[in-house]
């Protein structure tokens, strides 16, 4: 248990199951999910027996605690493959880095280019980083172009998440791929 903003938080693994619930008296909701009414922890226990269930903890910072008749293996299974269920769904984005140069090549941007339309096909992020090298900083604007035409050439399978960015002596762009439908 856990306090957050001032509420105490329960996880699953802190609730407390038959003999461990020491409170005076206890709100009871069956197992069908209709409430049995306010009894000691004892006589909720002996209902939940006689029904082959255990007594769970569900809400213990109500007034008075709130028990559940349940059987807490078959409620643990549940929520363990709930949450792998879960983490399975979730998507993980990687943020792959693409670097440029001001006097890259036409090969060397092209193949640039197909690396970065792979990685935003396969659901990742992009970021374009350009360093400026000595007297290239002079040169910024076809830094820029190269940008722009790294930016139009991805653009069927992604967008600019930030805009080219000059910060000392590195631009860089953030593209995003697009939502498959």
């Amino acid at each position: 248990m856990q306090k957050i903003g001032g509420v105490f938080r329960i996880s699953a693994k802190d609730l407390l199951i038959n003999e461990e619930i020491k409170a005076k008296e206890v709100r009871v909701v069956g197992a069908d999910g209709n409430p049995v009414g306010i009894m000691s922890p004892e006589a909720a226990l002996k209902i939940a027996y006689d029904q082959g269930y255990d007594l769970v903890l569900m809400a213990p910072q109500a007034q008075p605690p709130v028990c559940r008749i349940m059987d807490y293996g078959k409620y643990r299974f549940d929520r363990d493959k709930k949450e792998k269920e879960a983490k399975k769904k979730q998507q993980t984005v990687e943020l792959k880095e693409i670097q440029l140069s001001c006097r890259i090549d036409t090969h060397d941007f092209e193949t640039k280019a197909r690396h970065a339309v792979k990685f935003l096909e396969s659901g990742n992020k992009v970021r374009v980083v350009m360093r400026f090298k000595g007297r290239e900083m002079s040169h910024v604007s076809i830094g820029q172009e190269i940008m722009q035409k790294f930016r139009d050439t991805c653009s069927e399978v992604g967008s600019v998440d930030k805009a080219p960015v000059l910060d000392g002596r590195i631009m860089s762009m953030v593209i995003s791929p697009l939502k498959l439908k």
